[in-house]
Parts: structure tokens; sequence; C-alpha cells
């Protein structure tokens, strides 16, 4: 018996149909593109349940004749591509023929369509693939084509669609891209029978921007319009100050085709180098028009990749056009501050710098405002502390310890100020300073009590030598010095703080902020919403694509809360989370990184000193969250061999 045959029309037709059609969002996108290279001006895309259950896509093209109809569910038949010269010039969206036949094997669907010449329209019926009827139906020129029950036919497939919600987001995702690619055309998307998108399809690429990401990242985007070596650039790309922390808003179009390119992504931060942060990066929607013959679209198989003959002339074309906007455009805007209404005081104080934090053992909660009593200071007890002495007769007790001096670890980074205790034998009370003498904010009295009998600078004391670039600290124990890079060592520290305080309520803010995503970063954070909010982030739906963040951490007071929103969703889409206790984590390594004290941020001695001490104490803490080394070792033998004093 004959082990290789020859599969039946039917399976054949599915198994390709998986190459084309993996989800709702791919046919979406096949239906779509098949309406703009009719002429469509106006295209309207209506979904229920993401998709699964119907697919709506009418346009007002040039539709399709009563004897094309059956034809153009037959795989490979096109009106594209006569022949095989026909491919060296891809000048239309679709053209393998593959689309319609596809969707067909997989689900019911419905043709309706009429053109300029003909009295009555045609209705044509097929469910997996199989015709069902054809007949005259009423209906205006140009084609629907409504497709239900998805993939009925194939239930292992539906096992891997994600939530309706999900589904959904990456169909509308799908809109949004054609609806830049095309702002000649007006698009409506209706999901569960609510319209969410209407874009004007004026020809204005800003008010199309405007449309599908709001009026926030319309407002950061300058003009971009550049011709070198038979390439136009044309679009938008943010301004500096409106850079992303992620790639997640860079939007590239070759002859109105949405692309995924290498060669203009990094053309435009190349571009960018000494405008944008490091770490940070451009959004841009960008329009690259160059001729038919010098692109092949032919190249991935869901049309999403091209090859150029000769890619150096896009490249200089995409890094001189964003080089040249960013110069003319690009420079800071001009920012009035009001005025701040005036106060009178009795007393001139000032407010202490933010601690480092080191004492896990402390409750994260926001700052208390209670004064301390202006009468006394509280001063702790310093070893061979002469009677009599005061702060002013020794201001060296405020300075880093000698070896003798056995530091411990003390404040927090979310310090309270709690009223003084009264004065007894463990402290000293200091008149008022002069009026003239300025107040210098001291630190946290240490800690009185015995330290714990395992830490082991108690035998081999933890000396602060010293700082180098603001970066890495410089401590000697015993017979080793320590080289600790603080930002990792901090964000160590605050990353194992926040797993302790998984369920740490999180900070109101006083006003809430919209922040603007990308489909897709919208889509990854309202699907991991619970555990966001277990997080400490506070965030709801504000309409569209963007979200409305109403609490956040507390490690996240005073940094940028945007970008942090928005790094935090490009890492849900990169799937770093699939479990939900990896995923959480990625969420503390994220926020502790983003609240650590930064390389280059001045210091004070005392606080690098104390840091130096709670990495020393704790031997687990030797990484980052993220991989990096937090400090390492040299011995004085090692020291010594170096200098040629021991052989």
């Amino acid at each position: 018996m004959a082990k290789i045959q020859v599969l039946d029309k039917h399976t054949a037709e599915l198994i390709a149909a998986g190459e084309v059609v993996e989800r709702p969002a791919s046919v979406v996108k096949e239906l779509v593109e098949n309406a703009l290279d009719a002429g469509a001006s106006s295209i309207t895309v209506e979904l229920k349940r993401g998709g699964v259950e119907l697919i709506r896509v009418q346009d007002d093209g040039c539709g399709i004749t009563r004897e094309d109809v059956p034809t153009a569910f037959l795989r490979h038949a096109t009106s594209k591509v006569r022949t095989e010269e026909d491919l060296d010039a891809i000048g239309t969206l679709g053209f393998r023929g593959e689309a319609l036949a596809s969707i067909a094997a997989v689900s019911r669907v419905e043709l309706l369509t009429c053109t300029a010449g003909e009295t009555a329209g045609t209705r044509y019926v097929l469910e997996g693939g199989e015709p069902v009827c054809c007949e005259d139906v009423g209906f205006p020129q140009g084609t629907a084509i409504v497709v239900r029950d998805l993939f009925f036919n194939v239930p292992a497939r539906m096992k891997f669609l994600k939530k309706d919600v999900s589904e959904a987001n990456a169909a509308a995702g799908v809109v949004d891209r054609l609806a830049l690619s095309h702002p000649e055309v007006s698009f409506h998307l209706i999901r569960d029978g609510k319209q969410e998108r209407v874009t004007p399809g004026s020809g204005d690429l800003r008010a199309a921007i405007y449309s599908v990401f709001g009026k926030s990242f319309a407002d950061g985007m300058i003009p971009v319009d550049y011709t070198s070596g038979g390439v136009h650039v044309h679009g938008f790309v943010s301004r500096p100050e409106a850079s992303r922390s992620n790639r997640t808003m860079q939007h590239f179009f070759v002859n109105g085709r949405y692309v995924k390119t290498r060669t203009a992504m990094a053309a435009a931060e190349e571009a960018c180098k000494g405008s944008v942060m490091a770490g940070k990066y451009p959004a841009c929607v960008l329009h690259i028009d160059l001729p038919a013959e010098t692109v092949d679209a032919n190249v991935h198989p869901a049309k999403i990749e091209v090859r150029f003959v000769q890619e150096r002339p896009v490249f200089d074309a995409v890094y001189h056009g964003v080089k040249s906007a960013l110069q003319a455009g690009g420079g800071p805007k001009n920012v009035t501050l009001p005025r701040a209404p005036f106060r009178q005081e009795t007393a001139v104080t000032k407010e202490p710098p933010r601690q480092l934090s080191f004492q896990p053992e402390r409750e994260i909660r926001p700052r208390s405002v209670s004064p301390a009593p202006p009468a006394t200071v509280s001063v702790p007890v310093v070893p061979e502390r002469d009677e009599g002495d005061t702060l002013r007769d020794r201001p060296s007790l405020w300075r880093p310890a000698q070896e003798s001096t056995v530091y411990r670890p003390s404040v927090d980074i979310f310090v309270e100020e709690e009223p003084s205790p009264p004065p007894s034998r463990e402290t000293a009370v200091v008149p008022p300073a002069e009026p003239e003498a300025e107040e210098v904010p001291q630190p946290e009295p240490l800690a009185q009590e015995e330290p714990e009998a395992d830490l082991p600078f108690e035998k081999e004391p933890v000396r602060y030598l010293g700082e180098a670039f603001r970066t890495y600290l410089v401590v000697q124990q015993g017979e080793s010095l320590f080289f600790i890079d603080k930002h990792a060592a901090h964000e160590r520290i605050l990353y194992n703080r926040l797993r302790e305080q998984a369920h740490e309520e999180s900070q109101q803010l006083l006003a809430p902020l919209n922040v603007s995503l990308s489909r897709e970063e919208y889509a990854a954070v309202m699907d991991h919403e619970a555990e966001l909010r277990q997080a400490g982030f506070e965030i709801e739906d504000f309409g569209g694509t963007s979200v409305l963040v109403r609490g956040i951490p507390m490690l996240l007071e005073g940094c940028d809360i945007a970008a942090a929103v928005q790094e935090i969703a490009g890492g849900l889409i990169d799937g770093r989370r699939e479990i939900a206790t990896e995923r959480m984590e990625w969420i503390y390594a994220s926020t502790a990184c983003r609240a650590a004290v930064k390389a280059g941020d001045e210091s004070r001695p005392e606080e690098l000193q104390r840091l130096a001490e709670r990495i020393l104490v704790n031997k687990d803490i030797r990484t980052c969250p993220h991989g990096r080394p937090v400090c390492f070792e040299i011995t004085r033998k090692e020291l010594e061999k170096q200098f040629g004093r021991l052989v």
C-alpha cells in the first residue's frame, strides 16, 4: 500500500489557511487591505466577541462583478498580478490570491457586492469553503464581507485564541495601522455595538494620528519631509521630551504598507542620538515612498517585512529627514511656571534631602506632615564624646566615622517625621542655633538597640573610603576592599522589599494621570490589571488606547509615571511573564529600578556608608534584579601582589 498520497481539497485548504488566518486580526487585515486595493474612501469594520463571532468589513470601492464572485474564493485567484514580471513591481497591498479562500475555509462567509454598471447586487454564501447560494440582492456600490463563527470547523485552533478583549484589541490595532497608512480613507471601527474609532479621511496624517493615539501624543510630534536618492520620507517624529521607553510607537510604512524594517528603525534612532536621553526611543509615523521595483514585499507570509534592493539610500533618507526635523522644530517648548501665592511664614526651615532606604522591617507608608519641635534637637550619643560638647563645638560628629566606630543600618527613603522623644541620658539637648547661622539638616539618630549577633561588621567594621564617578562606592572591611555599584545595590534592596510587601497599598495621585499607549500596550495593561493593582498601580480604562492612573506604588513617588507605565506595558508585550509569580517579579524589578538612586546622583557620605553596610551584611545580595553584579572584592593579598610586595 502506498504511504504517500495526495490530500483531499478540504484538508489541503485547512492547512493552507493556517498560513494566512492565525486569529481574527489576520482576517481583518486581509479584508481591509482588499478594500483599500478596491479604491475605497470609507471603510467600516465591525467586531463581535473579539471577531470570533462576527467580523464585518464594508467599503465603497469598485465592487466585484457577478461573474467574478465565485472565482474570487478560489485559491491563487487575484486581479492584482497577471504575469511573473508583475511580482517585480508590486503596487497593491494584496497580490497572492489566498486571503478569501483561506478565510472561507475556516468560517461561514457572506459576500454582498455591487459594481457601478450593475442594476442589482450579488449575495454569495459559503460555509467551510463550500458554496451555499448565489442570488440577487439590493446593495449600493461597494463590497461587504461578513465572517461568522471563525474556526467553527477547526476546534483545535480555537484553543490558541486569547480572551475576546485581547483578540478585539489586536484587530483594532490592525485598523489603527491601516488608518495611519491611508489617511485619505475614513475608517469606522465598531466593537460589540459601540463605535470606538472614527478617522476623518481628509488626507491629513496629523489628523489621523490625533484620531488614533489622542491629542497628547499628536501634540508631541513634529513634521518630517525629506527627499534623497529617489526616496521620499514624510510623516512625523516625536519631540525629544516626548520620547518613549520602548519602540512600540514606531510605525513605518513603505509605499503605503505597514512593515517592520530594521533599516529605518536604526536610521531614526541614530538621528535622535544627542537629542533623546539614553534608554529612550523616538516615536514616529513615517511613510517611505520609493519606486516599486526597488523593494520586494514578497518575503514574509504576513507581508510585514520587505527587502530593499539598496538599503543605504533608505537609511540616509530617514536619517537626514529625522535629523533635519529635530533641528528645525525639536527644541524644548517654552514653559510658563505659575507664580506661587504669597505666604507669610514665621520661620524658614529646610526640608532634609531624600534619604536612601535600608531598613527592611519598616513598613512603607505615606509621609506624615508632623513638624518636629523647633526648640530642641535630639542628637545621637557618639563614643568617646566629652561631657559638655555640643553640635557646634563638635561639627566632626556628623562626618563619616573612623574604623573604630560601628555603623548600623538606619533610615529609610520613606522617612516619617516623628516627634522627638523627651530628653534622657541617651540624648543631648542642644540650644537653637544663632539666627544668622543656617540650619543644617541632621540625619536620624542611629539605632540604639544591640546589633544582631551575626552581623559581620561587628568584628570587622565597614569603613567608607569614598565614591568614584558618583557611581561606585569604595569601602574597606578587614583585609578586603569592596567596590559597590550604588544603583544596582539600592535597586536590589528595594526589589526585595517590594516582594515582601506585595500587597502594599498604592499612593493616591492628587490628579489622575492620562497615559496614552499603543494598541498593544493598552491591551497588555488591561489584560494584567489585577497584577498591576497588586503591585501598587491603580489603573482604569479611559477609552481608546488611553488609561487613567489613579494610584502608584510608594517607591515611584517623584518618578515619571507615564514612562513607568509604558515601560511595564512594553515588558508585558514582550511576553516576559507567562506565570503570575514571574510576572509580578518583573513588575517589582522595573519599579525598583526606577525608584533606586541613579548613577551620577550626588549622595551624602552617611547614606553611602549605610548602603555599604547593608550590602555587606547580607551576603545574598550580589546581583541586581536584572542580573548585573552589585559589588566585587579585592583582598589585601591580591592588591599587594599587584604592587610587587608579594611574589
